[in-house]
């Protein structure tokens, strides 16, 4: 009987750990097909993207524009064009970049978003 009550235990924090997770800091982008400006991110931000500190800390979803927000996650206002880059806590949005501005604009931007709405920390990576 102890057994199954370890058992029933490990599973339950495995799924609060798995719950806590789905709701970390997330960066949204909402592209569409034919936009030019989504493309150039993906060509000069999306492959080193997931290996920077800000990928690490906000993971990346692409979204189509007409699906708008994810399952069980809120935007604070519409998306009107692409790319817009959304960054969500806790299932809402808590900032967001509209427009792509180039790559040595992008980032400057993004690591302030990060670091006034979150714990991220440019200067301890």
């Amino acid at each position: 009987m102890r057994h199954l009550f370890s058992k029933i235990a490990l599973a339950g924090a495995f799924a609060l750990t798995t719950a806590t997770s789905a709701f970390a800091v997330q960066l949204i982008m909402v592209d569409q097909k034919g936009c030019h400006y989504c493309e150039a991110w993906m060509d000069e931000i999306g492959p080193a993207y997931p290996k920077t500190a800000e990928g690490k800390f906000a993971p990346l979803e692409t979204r189509d524009i007409s699906k708008g927000a994810p399952a069980s996650a809120t935007f604070a206002r519409r998306v009107n064009f692409t790319p817009t880059f959304i960054l969500m806590a806790d299932g809402a949005e808590i900032a967001r970049i509209e427009g792509y501005p180039g790559e040595d604009f992008f980032w400057p931007l993004l690591t302030q978003l990060l670091e006034k709405n979150t714990s991220f920390d440019a200067d301890a990576n």
